[in-house]
């Protein structure tokens, strides 16, 4: 691709600009890491400083982000749901990979990781060792969330339902990380449990303690099926739950890095205090 010599705008604007125009257009999705400046360097035929200044103008726009050692990628867009799949399969590339989720019952992380699992079975993804830790809402005991919507009154019978939601979810991670081990895909495998009795607000990713990815859970009245009769329930829906990504960058200015150090930091306060083992 040549500049245009006539465009009165510099080199790097002209570079800045087709960039820009490339995420905007979805040629580049969020999350998905840019060419290298050397492949920037031949596709426009400039020199290296010209694509600095280039990509440095969609820093400021906070369009993307640049990991020492890792490249350039597309800043996650905050204003849709963000696609966990991509920075959990760039965070597989990594030797050591952690995953800490707070949450429901654990089905948006199940989704997000099935696929980059199955990229580690067949070869194409070899990290050595892998963790996760999952803290998930007690449903054995009464809640705020999930209850009747008649009375808002706590039901044993609704908190069951979501208990086996949550033992389906839970149960296909740790089977899927576990073969992992069995096959010797990776060195160590891990998958640890914990529960706690505070109701299921909000959902958090702790991604190889790099980013994290937050998103409220709306509480909605909806029908289920107990008993085979109809039920209607407040609860609450992880699948609407748009998830703000906080990605530090090197040369970030925003306060993404403290968010997730701060993440990091209650995730642990409340695994080491008031949660207890999982007993399915």
């Amino acid at each position: 691709m040549t500049l245009d010599p006539d465009d009165p705008r510099t080199p790097s604007q002209q570079i800045a600009a087709a960039l820009r125009a490339e995420i905007k257009t979805g040629k580049f999705a969020p999350g998905e890491k840019l060419p290298s400046q050397n492949e920037l360097v031949e596709r426009f035929s400039v020199a290296r400083e010209t694509i600095k200044a280039a990509l440095r103008r969609l820093q400021d726009e906070r369009l993307i982000v640049t990991r020492q050692g890792s490249g350039t990628f597309v800043r996650a867009n905050t204003e849709r749901p963000v696609g966990l799949r991509p920075h959990i399969e760039r965070a597989f590339e990594a030797p050591h990979v952690s995953i800490d989720f707070a949450g429901f019952s654990g089905e948006t992380l199940y989704n997000a990781i099935q696929e980059t699992l199955d990229k580690v079975r067949i070869g194409r993804l070899t990290p050595e060792s892998l963790r996760l830790r999952i803290l998930i809402s007690d449903m054995t005991q009464p809640m705020a969330i999930p209850c009747r919507a008649e009375d808002r009154a706590d039901d044993p019978t609704i908190r069951a339902r979501s208990q086996r939601i949550t033992e389906r979810s839970i149960h296909a991670i740790r089977d899927a990380v576990q073969e992992l081990a069995d096959l010797d895909l990776v060195k160590s495998a891990s998958t640890e449990i914990r529960v706690h009795g505070a109701a299921p607000l909000f959902k958090l990713f702790i991604i190889n303690d790099e980013e994290a990815f937050f998103g409220f859970y709306p509480v909605v009245e909806h029908t289920v099926s107990i008993d085979g009769k109809p039920l209607a329930i407040y609860d609450a829906m992880g699948k609407d739950a748009i998830l703000f990504p906080f990605t530090p960058s090197d040369d970030d200015t925003s306060n993404d890095a403290l968010y997730v150090e701060q993440a990091r930091i209650w995730f642990d306060s409340l695994w080491n205090t008031i949660a207890r083992e999982y007993v399915s």
